[in-house]
């Protein structure tokens, strides 16, 4: 899709960590840049949207989704995230896979503590973005890079 390497992480989860879910219209797209951010930030509201999300569930994913994504850029150098729909019976969602090749996370707990940053930021990314979504998870190894999984499912 982009002239940009695929991040080689080796240990990504399984992308549905639903039992049951069905993944529909899957894409992926790069982190590379701020307008990446911006590109996300708009095809994640355009399918919440879609599946007729209302307006604070719209709000909260794209919150989240941003606010990942800006670590994957700032902490991680970058890397791509997975859109997919996700079906489970009638019930509908959206999950968001973020992958970079950064440096990890070494003290996960203290990285999802509010106010914990790394970075001279708020402190509010990780556990921010926990609170937003219904199911969070997140793989992290000190030197091979950290995968994000978010899932937001409609009401």
């Amino acid at each position: 899709m982009s002239g940009y390497a695929t991040p080689a992480f080796a240990f990504t989860p399984n992308l549905l960590p639903i039992a049951g879910a069905v993944a529909q219209q899957s894409q992926t797209l790069p982190l590379h840049s701020d307008e990446h951010v911006v590109m996300l930030r708009k095809v994640v509201r355009e399918r919440a949207i879609e599946l007729q999300f209302g307006l604070v569930d719209q709000t909260k994913l794209v919150t989240a989704a941003s606010e990942i994504a800006r670590n994957t850029l700032k902490y991680g150098g970058g890397g791509e995230v997975r859109l997919q729909n996700l079906v489970i019976g009638l019930k509908a969602g959206i999950c968001l896979t973020f992958v970079d090749d950064g440096p990890g996370i070494v003290d996960m707990e203290r990285a999802l503590t509010d106010g914990f940053t790394s970075g001279g930021g708020l402190g509010l990314g990780l556990g921010g973005a926990r609170r937003l979504v219904d199911d969070f998870e997140i793989c992290t190894a000190p030197g091979e890079g950290t995968a994000v999984i978010l899932i937001k499912w409609k009401r």
